[in-house]
């Protein structure tokens, strides 16, 4: 099939030939991408240019970094825990990245502007969740440390575009992470401790690309083709459609709660929460709070959902979100 390619990439890749500069060359040769059509003609063609690209931007940024420095895709975890925003090209990953955070990841409407991690922190009531924009998931070009970045991680984010066949995309996404024995916890198949099984790892697909209602008929059709496996969710990273539900969503996910210290006599500060695992006990609480708590703690009182006010509880309690727990030594 022949690439019939325009003219404007004839022009372009005149001026890319002609560039000197590595950030030009860069520049240059993604914009030179983006004026190629998608048909079967021009796969060669396009897989050759990213390959180029790669290549470019790897060059450049071996440069910028002394060879000893921490790798890019090593991020510290921040904040209540550290969700990883992944998909194919061109879904919207940096948008909603960016208008969920702090972040200021690279967009535009061409594929491939993000070829390292970028961290932001997304507020949620009291607390922070950091979100960590990543390249796309590509067969070519992902090496080991994107995917080591993602098992660390406490929470995958699989971003699909509504408007452009989002179920090959969600097939194709969940089949290169697979083989990098990735696996979504189902809600079919409980996680299990089997031995050389790789653990599950908590996911929600979010449906980009929703803007407004005139898409719920096709989100819905998409939601009945993938049943409820996984949670699913349509937002719009250009509308901020369901953006806020989708913040309450990461939270659930995350599989924290938020409890409050009460020094004896006084108010309990409702601002700085202890983030525990859920399951946490008082006596874990009472050794993060201090070790002389959890040596000589005597009595713990409850103020929450689980409990009446002020109720007495032992030190095999196990705390709820939410809860407010004075400790007595």
């Amino acid at each position: 099939m022949p690439a019939n390619l325009p003219p404007e990439y004839f022009e372009v890749e005149r001026r890319y030939r002609e560039a000197e500069s590595p950030r030009e060359k860069i520049a240059l040769l993604e914009e030179l991408i983006s004026t190629v059509p998608k048909h079967k003609g021009t796969d060669h063609l396009r897989a050759d240019l990213r390959r180029q690209l790669a290549k470019l931007k790897a060059a450049a940024q071996s440069k910028k970094k002394p060879s000893r420095q921490a790798s890019a895709f090593h991020i510290t975890r921040e904040g209540a825990g550290q969700a990883v925003v992944v998909g194919p090209a061109n879904v919207g990953k940096s948008a909603l990245v960016a208008v969920l955070t702090n972040a200021d990841p690279e967009v535009a409407n061409y594929p491939y502007t993000t070829w390292v991690p970028t961290p932001g922190m997304m507020p949620f009531e009291n607390v922070q969740i950091q979100l960590v924009d990543t390249p796309p998931l590509d067969l070519e070009f992902n090496g080991g440390e994107l995917f080591d970045l993602i098992r660390r991680a406490d929470l995958i984010l699989l971003v699909i575009d509504l408007q452009a066949d989002p179920l090959g995309q969600m097939e194709d996404a969940l089949t290169i992470l697979e083989s990098h024995r990735i696996v979504p916890r189902r809600r079919s198949t409980p996680p299990t401790d089997q031995e050389g099984q790789p653990p599950a790892k908590p996911m929600i697909v979010v449906v980009n690309k929703c803007d407004d209602e005139d898409f719920d008929a096709d989100y819905q059709a998409l939601r009945e083709l993938l049943g409820d496996d996984l949670p699913l969710l349509a937002v719009s990273a250009i509308t901020g459609r369901n953006l806020e539900q989708l913040k309450h969503l990461v939270f659930e996910h995350l599989g924290v709660i938020r409890v409050y210290s009460k020094p004896p006599g006084k108010e309990p500060d409702l601002t700085a929460p202890f983030v525990l695992k859920k399951g946490t006990t008082v006596e874990e609480l009472a050794g993060k709070v201090h070790k002389d708590f959890l040596e000589k703690l005597k009595t713990a009182r409850i103020w929450g959902s689980g409990a009446f006010d002020g109720q007495p509880v032992g030190r095999d309690y196990v705390l709820q979100d939410g809860d407010i727990v004075e400790l007595r030594i």
